[in-house]
């Protein structure tokens, strides 16, 4: 039996019963599969980053808009007064302040 199990062995190839080619099989299984820092969880890593930088990118457009609004509030006294009517609901006192709601 031992034999014949060394004649089937002969005929593998030669990198299939290099130790160190079996080891570096071993190893690169493990890096896919098994590891923390598998393929799966590196794919899942790389989209969740890719969300993130499209909301650093939403936020900081946000950000220029409202800045930009703040700089017309702070320096147009009609804008101001714009802006507390229609947030606030604000009114002079010689008139009233109808608000009109669209139901969905």
């Amino acid at each position: 039996m031992w034999k014949a199990l060394q004649k089937k062995i002969s005929k593998l190839p030669w990198w299939s019963t290099n130790p160190i080619c079996i080891a570096g099989v071993l190893f690169v299984v493990w890096m896919i599969f098994f590891d923390n820092n598998n393929v799966m969880s590196q794919l899942h890593k790389h989209q969740e980053l890719s969300a993130m930088l499209e909301k650093k990118n939403f936020y900081l457009l946000q950000i220029k808009e409202t800045n930009k609004q703040y700089a017309e509030l702070n320096s147009n006294p009609t804008s101001q007064e714009k802006f507390a009517r229609e947030h606030y609901w604000m009114k002079r006192d010689n008139e009233d302040v109808f608000v009109i709601v669209e139901e969905k």
